[in-house]
């Protein structure tokens, strides 16, 4: 076996990291906050990169209520 392959269980074998409820509001807060501290000259592709992925959690937490 190859030392490059990835095993089963790390986060590079293209699964989706799994968050509880809990680690998913933090993980909005702090989402939020990066994104309210953003200097005005910060490109456009990375606040609405931002944006998208707030927008994502945002519809997961209400999904799961």
């Amino acid at each position: 076996m190859s030392g490059w392959r990835t095993h089963e269980g790390q986060h590079s074998d293209r699964q989706p990291i799994k968050r509880s409820k809990d680690e998913k509001l933090r993980l909005l807060q702090r989402l939020k906050e990066e994104q309210a501290s953003f200097k005005p000259w910060a490109a456009a592709s990375v606040k609405s990169a931002l944006a998208k992925r707030i927008a994502d959690l945002e519809f997961e937490l209400a999904a799961s209520r």
